[in-house]
This record gives structure tokens, sequence and C-alpha cells, in this order.
């Protein structure tokens, strides 16, 4: 393959090179990232015209020195390695500009690096450097956080005896704890949610607390691209931007999507208000469930993403070489004098399936390439055309292809609308690609198709990749009918479901399919008479808020209520679905029943509630003596809960309640008498246990916190979860008074803005 200039075998089990891949004379571009190579052929020197070279994600400990003979190479890239030395022969790299070290075990550099030319930018961050040459530390190029400059070696060890390595610390948090305290020793945190921490010694100079909050995941939160897909919460750590002196170790567990081809899961973070993503790694701990690892010099909002597989470089002035490393194929080439300053690129490609474009155009021999979507950092324009390689449509040549059905469509950011620019552009064709240059960056898709008029064709099978087939369900518990349980779901997800609930749970049938988007927002109401029981801060006008996320759970358990009489019969209501947030004027049920009508309607669906007829005098009953006198239960830590809400929890834990007594600490004797006391009187039971234990917790801090865990131990995690939006309603209604009484700072966090955890108590 004497005229092969780029090979990419990124993401393999490779553990070696074979030697002859020093006999490849045209050869600019090799990438063997996240491999398992230890060693390197020494023929890869002779590589006389490599331009660029990424090894990054391997197991190098060492170079051979005939490395030094890559006379043209540009970029070098040996991230995330573990080498410990480099060979004097790389000052023979007389061309490189860009040369990436960052995540290896070097103790030292040699000094002829400060040399090279053209050096641009040496990353020698996270090594075990103790000393750097002096030419390479006053150098601005050099970038050299996390080594441990200046500090003096460890003590050898002693000879007789192991040596003593002193264990770091380990936590483990409950769930009524939201902060802890970090030392300069360092420590090791797993969250009650499940998220691990990781401080290295030295992370902090002096002792820090840090607090951590999870957010339930909202437009205004997750940045999410138009392919990708959002598979955790939203994390936000405490406090923000203060920078550590070593990075900080953060595992965020999710559950892997299904479709992983040409994707891959990365952390997002927000850092000087922009989201960026950072270098992730995934470890498994089992089969369904997976840990995103990341580093992070400083604190703020983390979640988890899949998206395309993305690929980026730094282009100097000298041109180079852009391929992907997931859909070969797709190229960009960067000619010299294209821009003035290096500026960065990067790269995402979107597969499109064979099925779709027929099916939407009803034409059985239309296809399409893969989608491209390129950006840039620096000015808008390039100073000389990029050129574009994309692969013909699947069953298409150049040799058997109509020109007159090849349409070249182009899309402008933020624009949702797709153009035709095949008689703008020359389209140079090949036996298997299609090459054409631009001056700008934006979105390239290829379309073979007898259709005219593609544009707003494009824009349709565009909004149709990016959507998902759905279910909603709403089911009652089936000894508690006014708990009500909704939930949207990927069509593939519905059986699963429904066979693991349906032990507990009854109702009808899920709806028919409806088509959403990744971070669309619609709400559920209830209708014909039936209203939810409790306010909520996801309540709007009787509404419930929803935002879809394809790989989340989107499920909500609320309790209702009516104001009809059920002791006569029962109450037939229904629970309705919409698109969208909660209009200000919420319109009667008679007009929501005309909105059902018409390919624009906000509705999407029906669902049947039924609330069975009370037999005898059931009801609500009151303990007799019992008052609703002033009780706070908590402290300004936690929240507090009032008696009235208290007398609401008491209503949801029927037949539960002694597995809720047991882990609230309440002893066996006690429950027993509690059950002769009150014999024939569950009501009575509940309420009696609940409120003596609440009277003991009088001044103990962390009460409410033991009640949310004692529920989600007794496997009513739906009630904690009603506790928890009563305390977080209490929040916000608290700093509502703060603000209406002129009592706030003057610089609150606005609705426009990302929220930040209040430290004021929380009351309800």
């Amino acid at each position: 393959m004497c005229g092969l200039d780029a090979l990419l075998l990124s993401r393999n089990c490779l553990s070696e090179l074979p030697a002859a891949l020093g006999a490849l004379p045209a050869l600019t571009f090799l990438a063997v990232t996240h491999n398992r190579l230890r060693t390197l052929p020494p023929a890869l020197g002779a590589l006389s015209s490599l331009q660029r070279l990424d090894l990054s994600g391997n197991l190098l400990e060492a170079l051979p020195p005939e490395i030094g003979g890559l006379g043209s190479l540009a970029e070098l890239n040996l991230a995330s390695n573990r080498l410990q030395s480099l060979p004097s022969s790389l000052a023979g790299l007389r061309a490189l500009r860009l040369f990436i070290l960052h995540s290896n075990l070097l103790a030292s550099v040699p000094a002829s690096l400060a040399r090279l030319p053209l050096l641009t930018r040496l990353d020698l961050r996270d090594n075990q450097l103790r000393d750097v040459p002096p030419e390479l530390l006053d150098a601005p190029f050099v970038h050299l956080q996390g080594n441990p400059l200046g500090r003096p070696p460890p003590d050898p060890p002693s000879p007789p005896g192991p040596p003593v390595v002193p264990e770091m610390p380990r936590l483990l948090l409950t769930s009524d704890r939201d902060s802890f305290a970090v030392t300069p020793q360092g420590c090791s945190v797993t969250l009650a949610c499940g998220v691990r921490l990781q401080f290295p010694a030295g992370a902090t100079a002096a002792p820090m607390t840090i607090r951590y909050r999870l957010w339930l995941p909202e437009p205004r939160l997750v940045p999410l691209g138009p392919h990708d897909a959002l598979l955790s919460g939203v994390l936000e750590l405490q406090p923000h931007g203060v920078a550590f002196q070593q990075e900080v170790g953060l595992w965020l567990l999710f559950v892997p999507p299904r479709a992983r081809r040409c994707r891959e899961v990365v952390v997002r973070t927000l850092s000087d208000n922009s989201w960026s993503d950072l270098e992730t790694h995934l470890e498994e701990e089992t089969p369904k469930r997976l840990w995103a690892h990341c580093q992070v010099p400083h604190f703020s909002w983390f979640l988890v993403v899949s998206r395309p597989v993305s690929d980026a470089c730094l282009v100097p002035p000298e041109g180079t070489l852009l391929c992907s490393s997931g859909h070969a194929g797709v190229r960009v080439t960067f000619p010299a004098g294209a821009t003035e300053e290096p500026r960065h690129v990067r790269m995402q490609v979107v597969r499109v399936g064979s099925r779709e474009l027929p099916a939407l155009l009803g034409e059985p021999e239309a296809a399409s390439s893969p989608l491209l979507c390129l950006s840039q950092s620096g000015p808008s324009s390039f100073l000389r055309p990029v050129t574009i390689q994309l692969p013909l449509p699947p069953g298409v040549t150049g040799l058997s292809l109509d020109r007159a059905r090849l349409h070249l469509l182009h899309r402008a950011a933020p624009a949702a609308a797709w153009d035709d620019i095949t008689a703008q552009v020359a389209l140079e064709l090949t036996h298997l690609y299609a090459r054409f240059q631009v001056t700008r960056f934006s979105w390239y898709w290829l379309w073979y198709t007898t259709k005219a008029c593609v544009g707003s064709l494009a824009r349709k099978a565009w909004e149709r990749l990016r959507l998902y087939r759905v279910n909603l369900i709403a089911l009652q518990r089936r000894r508690d009918p006014e708990q009500v349980l909704l939930q949207c779901l990927p069509r593939n997800k519905v059986d699963a479901t429904l066979r693991r609930l349906l032990e507990r749970y009854r109702g009808p049938e899920p709806s028919d399919t409806v088509e959403m988007f990744e971070g669309e927002k619609f709400f559920a109401a209830f209708e014909r008479g039936i209203d939810i029981d409790a306010d909520r801060p996801d309540c709007v006008e009787g509404r419930l808020c929803f935002v879809f996320y394809s790989h989340l759970k989107n499920l909500k358990e609320v309790y209702v209520t009516t104001a009809l009489d059920r002791r006569a019969r029962a109450v037939r209501g229904q629970v309705s679905f919409y698109r969208g947030e909660v209009p200000e004027v919420v319109p009667e049920e008679a007009e929501a029943a005309r909105q059902k009508r018409g390919p624009a309607a906000l509705w999407m669906a029906t669902l049947p509630i039924k609330l069975p007829r009370l037999q005898g005098c059931e009801g609500p009953t009151r303990e007799p003596g019992l008052s609703l006198a002033p009780l706070n239960l908590g402290d300004a830590e936690t929240g507090f809960l009032t008696q009235s809400n208290l007398l609401n929890v008491a209503g949801r834990l029927g037949p539960d309640w002694p597995a809720v007594a047991l882990h609230l600490g309440l002893p066996y004797r006690e429950l027993q008498r509690i059950r002769h006391e009150f014999r024939d009187d569950l009501d009575g039971q509940i309420r009696h246990m609940l409120f003596s234990w609440a009277e003991r917790q009088a001044g103990q801090p962390g009460a409410v916190g033991r009640l949310v865990q004692a529920l989600e131990q007794s496997d009513r995690r739906d009630v904690a979860e009603e506790v928890r939006a009563v305390l977080e309603l209490g929040r916000r209604k608290y700093q509502e008074g703060i603000r209406h009484t002129s009592l706030a700072p003057g610089n609150l966090t606005s609705p426009d803005r990302l929220p930040s955890p209040s430290p004021e108590p929380a009351q309800a």
C-alpha cells in the first residue's frame, strides 16, 4: 500500500505494531490511540513523510531512539501512557510543533526539547517531574500543572521490614449528609448518590468543606447538542471555581446506552461560563453499569453525556489533515496558508440508518452519506479553501451515479433549515467519494434522490434522526389507588418495565406511540374531578411538569385526590399528556379536547384513572386528641417538616409502617405495644408511631434525613421523594419571602442563570 497516507487503528486491542509500517513512504497520519501497545517497532523511525502521530491511551513505557528520525513530524501525542523517560534523539524532530505528554510517569525531560525551533506547545501536565531544565521552566509554551515541582523526593524505604504506607481515609456519606471535610492528607469519598471522589494528598493546602447536590435535569441546566443524549442527573460540587493544587478524581455512575457504535461517553462540566467536555475514561462496575472517570482541577456542575465520536486537531499555518476515527473516508484537508494563527477544529460524524431516508421519501433507491458537523475556534472563515471528503451514499458509485440526483446539503447553525448548495460548489467525484471545498464550517450532508426540492425534506429527515418513539403509562398502586405512577418510556423499554411494575401496580395499557426529542418538555394534567393532592415544586396550576430524556427514567409518583363524594360511587377520571410547558392560561377540559385535533396539536395521550368507592365511613381521620399545634421536625441544615406534613406522610405508609419504624430505630417491643393499643385501627397505629418518634427528635439534628433514609430503606422511595419535594418547595417559598421583604442580597441567582443550593433553612 505504497500510496496510503492515513492509517487509523484507534480503539482496538493491539499490543504491538508490525515493522512493515516503516515501508509506507506516503504515510502522513498514523493514529493508534486507546490500544494496548507496550513497545514501538524501531522501523517507525523510517516514516520520513509522517506529520501526525497519535499514540495516546496505551501502555508505552519507553520510546525507541529511532523515533528521532521522523523529520517531518509536526504533532506527536503520547498522553496517558506509562513513559518514565524520553530519548535524547527527540532533538531531531525539527518540524515538531505540538508535543503532548500529559498523564505519564516522567521524572525528567531532556533540555534539548527547548531548542526545537517550531515547538508551540509542550504539555507535561500530571507527571512526576520534580526538576525541569531552566530553558523549559521559563518557556511560555510549556504546561507543567500537576507535577510535584520543587518538592523533595520521598525518603527511600528502610531496608528492614516492609514499607509503611499511610492509608488514605475513606468516607461513605449517608443520604442525610450533603457535605464533608477534606484535609491536606486527602481522602476517598463515596456519596449517597453513588458518586465517588478521590482527593490526592496535597490537593488542598488547608482543610476545606465540600458540599454537593443532585439537581433534576432540565434544559437550562443540561447543555445538549442536536445528537447528544443525557445519561445522568446534574451533580453540583461546591465551592465553585476554587482550584485544587492537584486534580481530583471524579467517578459518575451511569447505565450505558444500547447503541454505542460510533458514539462516546464524556463528562461535561461548566467552566468560565461555558460548557466543555473532559477527557473521560470508562470503567466497568457491572455489565449494565459503568463509571465515567475524569480528573477535575476545580468544582462546578457535572453530567454524563453520550455524543457522536468527536475528532479534533490544532490547525497550524502549514496546514494539516483531520480524519474521522469512526467513519472511514470522512476527512478534511487544510492547505498551507488556510490560517495565520493556529486554531482548534472539531469534527463529528453522525451515522444515518439505511432505511431512514427511503421510508421518509417513499423512494426505495434514496440514500444519504453520514451527517458531518465541523466547528472551529477563531475567525469564522479560512483564508484558503478547505477540502472536505465524504463517502458517496450506500449503493452509489462514481461510475454509475446520475449527477442530477446527487445533492449536497448545508445547514448553518443555529438555524434548522437545510439548503441545497450543489450548484454553488464544484463536486469532484471518485469511485467511492465526493470532494468539495469550503471556507466556512457548518453541517454537510450528501443525498442521492429523484426529488427536486430537498431542503424541506432534509429538515424533516434531520428531525426524524433525533426523534424517539415513546409510550406514556399511568399506573395505580394496588394497595393504595390514590398513588399514581406516571412515566414516559422509549418504546423498546415498555414491556420490560411493565413486567417489573405490574406486581405492585395496575392500570390501563400504555398510550399509542408518540415521538419526542431529547430534552423536550411536556406536562400531565389530571382531569374529570381528579387533582394532585400535595403542592409540589414541579407542579404548576395542578399540572405536573416533565422533561423527556431517553436514557433516564422520566418517572414521577404523585398522590391524587377528588372533591367528589367517593362514598356513593367510584370516581372515573383521567390523566392527559401535553407537549410543551404549562401555558399561562390552562385550558378547560373541553378546550383541551379540541386541541387534540390537527397535526400541530399539543395533546399526546389520555389514560383513565379510577378512584374506587370508599367502603363505609372510610376517609382521612385523626387520632382523638391529636392537634395541629406547630411542630417543626428537623433543623436548619436539613430542613423542617410541620405536623401537617407528617400527617400526609402517615397517610401514605399503610402496611409498610412497621418496616419504617424499625429503620427509624424503634424497638420491636414498642411496635407490639402500638399494635395492641390501636388494634383494628391501622391509621392510629401509623400516626402514633410517627408522632411519638417525632416528639423524641425535638432539638436533635438530622431528623428529617433519618426519616428520608428510613423510607428509602423500607422501599418507599415514593414517599421519600414527596418529603424531598416538600423541603424543596419550602426552600423556594423561604427565598421568595426574603426577596419580598428586601432581605436578600443583590446578587441572587436569577431564573435565567444556573441555580446554586441555598444554605438557608428550608421550611414548609
